[in-house]
């Protein structure tokens, strides 16, 4: 009797503990992309991506003094495993990296590492421990199994916040989001606090990818859930309280959403696809017209995906990026891809890694990208790999520029359908 009663206490808590939402601020619109020309034409929101003529192969750039993209590693902290990187750009212009590292995805022992890169020197710092399960677990006041998936975020006052995945009991499914904040750029951190994202069990949400800010400088966090149903949401919050969150898909087959904001009211989703044997392996995508508040399926951008996750960013020029496996199974080829503002169409534009030419037991995994442009013209790329290290590749504005250039023109469209250039 009393275990029903401490049960019905902790309901009740956590009820009333999001009931605030009603009185919070109404939904604002979100910042316009500064970084998008005039001239850039996205797809209407109504209308599912076009990509039946996506080039999967890389035409060779032009031979010029144009360096090629810079790439080097995280420094080693020791552990055998490391996964989920992600970046963020510090107030002096150097880039703060996070990922978590232990004995193996979800051990006891996994921390979450930073380390700052120099650009000017191309060096990486010492790495230092953000957080481990011993010090959510105080931090927190409650039980915590395993932690994973940093992403940073700035604030609008300046400072840095990071979410994180925390688990009390099961595996991801039973995740909680828990966020941190600090004042020096990631030197120190506050002590962690729960988002309270359910009024019910506060179960099954994660992170993954990076935010997006409002016009009146709240973050939107996209999020996803992984038990009984695998699906987006899209979580208004005002530091780390949540104002609101919001459906961005249904079912069991899309989560890790990344977004891309066009306008004050448009933004589109794509996300990784966790589909059963059988369905489609490609890119699911949503869009919002009203600022994230409501979010409506598109179908698929015909790109292969194998149940991995995609990063993306948008550059200034009005074109997309997009890292990932572009394999129906495995994740051993990670590819950059380019979007042409004009046509919608998607093209490979560098091949990073690939070992699709060895035996299936010797192919290693490149996977969990995270993409971060610092001036809106250049890219920084981390992502895991083989489970043992993080790979970091700089591209800078000259290469991507070029490769935009040599983009194929919309006319070239049908000659490039009937090129039977197959991925």
């Amino acid at each position: 009797m009393s275990r029903v009663i401490a049960f019905c206490f902790l309901l009740l808590a956590g009820v009333l503990g999001f009931i605030h939402i009603d009185a919070q601020p109404t939904w604002a619109p979100l910042a316009s992309s500064e970084n998008v020309q005039a001239e850039s034409t996205e797809a209407p929101a109504d209308k599912a991506p076009e990509s039946k003529s996506t080039n999967t192969k890389a035409k060779p750039l032009a031979q010029a003094a144009i360096p090629n993209p810079h790439m080097d590693w995280l420094p080693d902290t020791g552990a055998a495993s490391v996964h989920a990187a992600s970046l963020i750009e510090l107030k002096d212009g150097g880039i703060r990296a996070f990922w978590f590292a232990g004995s193996r995805e979800g051990a006891p022992d996994v921390v979450i590492n930073t380390a700052v890169f120099n650009p000017k020197s191309n060096a990486w710092s010492a790495p230092s421990v953000v957080i481990d399960r011993v010090t959510a677990e105080k931090g927190l006041s409650r039980y915590i199994a395993k932690i994973g998936n940093p992403v940073p975020a700035r604030l609008a006052d300046g400072r840095l916040q990071l979410f994180f995945v925390t688990v009390s009991i099961g595996g991801w499914a039973g995740s909680s989001i828990s966020t941190m904040f600090s004042e020096d750029d990631g030197v120190t951190w506050t002590r962690p606090q729960r988002l309270i994202t359910s009024p019910f069990f506060n179960l099954s949400t994660l992170v993954k990818s990076p935010t997006v800010t409002f016009a009146d400088g709240r973050l939107g966090l996209p999020a996803y859930h992984e038990w009984i149903g695998r699906f987006g949401e899209f979580l208004r919050l005002d530091v780390a309280q949540v104002l609101d969150k919001r459906r961005m898909s249904s079912g069991r087959g899309s989560i890790q959403p990344i977004v891309f904001t066009g306008d004050a009211q448009n933004a589109s989703a794509f996300f990784r696809q966790t589909r059963s044997a059988g369905q489609s392996k490609q890119i699911p995508v949503s869009v919002t017209q009203n600022a994230g508040q409501s979010w409506q399926s598109l179908g698929d951008l015909e790109i292969a995906n194998p149940n991995s996750a995609v990063a993306g960013v948008l550059l200034r020029n009005g074109a997309h990026l997009l890292a990932l496996n572009n394999i129906e199974n495995g994740r051993y080829r990670l590819v950059l891809m380019m979007s042409n503002p004009k046509s919608g169409d998607w093209h490979i534009i560098e091949t990073i890694e690939n070992d699709e030419a060895l035996p299936e037991l010797e192919r290693k995994e490149f996977s969990y990208p995270y993409l971060l442009s610092t001036h809106g013209d250049d890219a920084h790329l981390v992502y895991t790999w083989d489970r043992k290290k993080i790979r970091h590749v700089y591209f800078s504005n000259a290469w991507l520029d070029r490769a935009y250039k040599q983009l194929p023109a919309p006319a070239e469209k049908q000659s490039t359908a009937e090129s039977g250039e197959a991925q």
